[in-house]
């Protein structure tokens, strides 16, 4: 389980809160749906989760599994299972996107103590994988995301996570810059990917996103905390009204 207790967060070298109190449970086997307006700290929740610099902690604590996530660097994190789903993928001239993946998932294997697999059975893995996202072969070959379109890039970020078969997926905005056909394949392979073991936490500022991802829990975040929780009904509440309501409530309690 993940379980994020009064997390409040700025950046390393401004004194401005970003996250204001966070609170949150995501149980294994479970899709919780973080939604909210620009600026509300919905990516900042996912750098901090997995370790990205430049944020400092002022407050609150982070549980995985009962483990102080927060005192683990990076490497740590991916070992113990944590998987972020960048909102802007990078590039990576003159790696190749195997070479990057096999390198990634050994990586992982050695750190959990897990035995690395031979060229060939990692190759027919992440073939296997990547026919059901309709990746074709010549662009694992390529330098990472390197001339890839959007969806490109998301469908081979949904790879990754297909190989590396975290516990905790954390999308930021996976559906950021993708048409109906790019979310939907996308969304097929995320979905493939729910288990009872695995626990997901979806960052996205529409609606459409959640009709193929169905979540188990909604949640609204404003002004750096979580607003608002319900069912997957609140999102479809949302796309009829928007997020003025909670824009309000954020400003009043700035």
């Amino acid at each position: 389980m993940l379980e994020i207790k009064n997390l409040r967060v700025k950046l390393a070298d401004e004194d401005k809160l970003i996250l204001n109190g966070v609170s949150l449970e995501v149980p294994k086997g479970q899709v919780h749906a973080i939604m909210g307006p620009n600026g509300s700290g919905k990516s900042t929740l996912a750098y901090v989760l997995a370790g990205r610099e430049g944020y400092e902690v002022i407050d609150g604590e982070v549980l995985w599994n009962g483990e102080d996530l927060l005192a683990m660097e990076p490497d740590e994190r991916a070992a113990k299972g944590v998987f972020l789903a960048f909102q802007y993928p990078m590039e990576i001239p003159g790696v190749a996107t195997l070479t990057f993946l096999r390198t990634a998932f050994n990586a992982v294997r050695r750190k959990r103590g897990q035995k690395e697999l031979t060229t060939p059975e990692f190759l027919k893995r992440v073939r296997e994988e990547a026919t059901s996202l309709g990746i074709a072969d010549e662009i694992l070959k390529r330098p990472v995301n390197v001339g890839f379109s959007g969806g490109e890039k998301k469908r081979m970020e949904i790879l990754q996570m297909a190989v590396l078969e975290p516990s905790l997926c954390v999308l930021d905005e996976t559906d950021s810059g993708l048409d109906i056909d790019a979310v939907r394949v996308v969304s097929a392979g995320v979905t493939k990917l729910r288990s009872k073991d695995r626990a997901m936490l979806v960052i996205t500022h529409y609606q459409r996103l959640l009709n193929y991802i169905v979540p188990d829990k909604v949640h609204v975040m404003a002004g750096g905390t979580i607003r608002k929780t319900g069912g997957k009904e609140l999102a479809l509440e949302l796309e009829k009204t928007g997020y003025a309501e909670f824009k309000s409530k954020a400003l009043e309690s700035a």
